[in-house]
């Protein structure tokens, strides 16, 4: 091994003695290259010349792979092909025993193969730090290769890329704005100076999204206790959001799982839903909201007791009985419940009341109440159920509904009141004794001297007639057409005996005036001149 590496530092030695020696008449060996930096893998060729002024031996000393293409006196053109890395080759001349030679650098140039941004958060809080991250592998020159990580197209940082892979961060502080923004990371290989291009290589954007979750819990409104079978609305609001639109709402009694409607606003958002009470949930539930958001969440659970609480049993025995009949009045509850029964003698408290009832005609009619309570988490809450009793009696026909004296007007309006009691209603009529005349009950009619007389009033019910006398009288004035020719003959006579002393004063008035005129005349006659 060790003389396999002194034979390849050999020619390099040569090459520097050459150099340092120069030979007759001032020989020097020169290098000349198409291009001195080329992609990875290109090609380039090399001159190799001598300053000899006889024919020089000329070569080039590279690990490379060479073709002479070209040649002449004291000089050779090479081709190096495939260059994979930066090299320096040694063009070297033998002239008349001496050997000098030239070197020339050949850089390499290549474009990284991986520009990776690490990924970000799902989620990322605004007010907190974002460091990141971005790979290169690959690229060089690495002097001339830089890394920038960019939010959009804003410059965050500008590093050297430094070490393989190069790794390159930064930080930075995330806010509302950072929501939605695209964040990168880019090399740029920079041969400007060289005379060749600017070069860049982007990585994959990543999208950041940032949130806002509040310390706070959401606001639960909820019914504290449910009846079986029913179901009730409940509310979850959350304040202090973004984005609202992006939060999830999970709601749920036990394992049952709620399906709200969720309305966001601009930083808020509340969801609605139904919630149904199951008889398999009976007794004390937990129901739960929580509002996610990001890779956090904020949950309210609150305590909802399902009960199951029918009305109350009521039962009569008979509903509709007899006048004088015993009547069982009942009435049960739930187990816990604790009832109350209108009519029942005081005892102890219990979920079931009875008592007897010997029905009487006021009890026609009687409504039974019966009153359940049950407390449930803390709250009494009532059910009642209510029955009506029906007692068939009757008919009943009695001088304070059916008054036996009535004494009327001629040519009034009247009004004949006559009723009976019982159940079921009786029908009455009333018929004048004799000849049968039927007098009307309850309709208005005008009073003449006709329907005087005595009734028979017959309340019939059930095949059972009871009957009552009812005497109508009328009072009237049998000389009050003579009357009224009196009073008419004598107003007319006034009339004449009026008109006729007026016309006969008339008369005499004029008689007296024409006398006096007379004698004044007369006297005017016998007076001398």
């Amino acid at each position: 091994m060790a003389s396999s590496a002194a034979r390849l530092q050999l020619p390099a030695l040569l090459a520097m003695l050459g150099a340092l020696l120069p030979g007759p008449g001032g020989a020097q060996t020169s290098v000349h290259l198409s291009n001195d930096i080329i992609p990875r893998g290109g090609s380039v060729q090399v001159n190799c010349s001598a300053s000899c002024d006889e024919d020089a031996v000329l070569g080039l000393e590279t690990q490379l792979t060479k073709e002479e293409v070209n040649s002449g006196t004291n000089w050779k053109i090479y081709e190096l092909s495939d260059i994979q890395k930066d090299s320096r080759p040694i063009c070297f001349s033998n002239c008349h025993g001496i050997q000098t030679s030239a070197s020339v650098s050949i850089t390499v140039y290549s474009l990284p193969k991986r520009v990776e941004l690490a990924p970000l958060p799902q989620w990322q809080l605004v007010g907190e730090n974002l460091t990141l991250r971005c790979l290169v592998e690959g690229g060089v020159p690495r002097r001339h290769l830089s890394v920038l990580l960019l939010r959009e197209e804003e410059e965050l940082s500008r590093q050297p890329a430094v070490g393989e892979p190069a790794e390159v961060t930064t930080t930075v502080l995330v806010d509302r704005d950072n929501h939605g923004a695209n964040f990168s990371c880019r090399t740029e290989l920079d041969l400007r100076p060289q005379k060749q291009e600017l070069f860049q290589n982007s990585s994959v954007p990543r999208q950041l999204r940032t949130f806002v979750l509040p310390m706070t819990h959401p606001w639960l409104v909820t019914p504290r206790i449910m009846e079986v079978g029913t179901q009730k609305l409940v509310n979850c609001t959350l304040h202090g959001l973004f984005p609202a639109s992006e939060a999830q709402v999970h709601l749920a009694l036990k394992d049952q799982r709620l399906e709200p409607k969720v309305t966001y606003n601009k930083d808020s958002l509340s969801a609605m839903a139904w919630v149904k009470a199951n008889t398999e949930e009976e007794g004390t539930q937990q129901l739960t909201c929580a509002v996610i958001l990001g890779n956090q969440s904020r949950t309210t659970r609150e305590n909802v007791t399902i009960y199951s609480f029918p009305a109350p049993n009521l039962t009569l025995s008979q509903s509709e009985v007899s006048e004088w009949t015993m009547v069982r009045v009942e009435c049960k509850a739930h187990a816990r419940a604790m009832v109350t029964l209108n009519g029942a003698p005081p005892g102890p408290p219990g979920s079931s009341a009875q008592f007897l009832l010997n029905a009487s005609a006021e009890d026609d009619g009687r409504s039974f109440l019966c009153t359940a309570a049950l407390e449930v988490a803390g709250k009494v809450l009532h059910k009642n159920k209510t029955l009506e009793l029906r007692v068939l009696y009757g008919p009943q026909l009695e001088e304070s509904d059916c008054p036996g004296n009535w004494t009327w007007q001629e040519g009034s309006w009247e009004t004949l009141k006559c009723q009976a009691r019982g159940n079921p209603i009786p029908k009455v009529n009333c018929s004048r004794k004799g000849d049968g005349s039927v007098l009307p009950i309850g309709d208005r009619m005008l009073v003449n001297r006709n329907i005087s007389g005595t009734y028979m009033c017959r309340a019939t019910s059930r095949q059972v007639e009871v009957t009552h006398e009812v005497v109508v009288n009328v009072i009237y004035k049998q000389n009050d057409m003579v009357i009224i020719i009196v009073v008419a003959a004598t107003v007319i006579l006034g009339t004449v005996v009026i008109a006729a002393y007026l016309y006969n004063r008339q008369r005499k008035i004029r008689e007296y005036k024409l006398q006096k005129a007379r004698e004044a005349a007369a006297l005017k006659l016998n007076t001398p001149p």
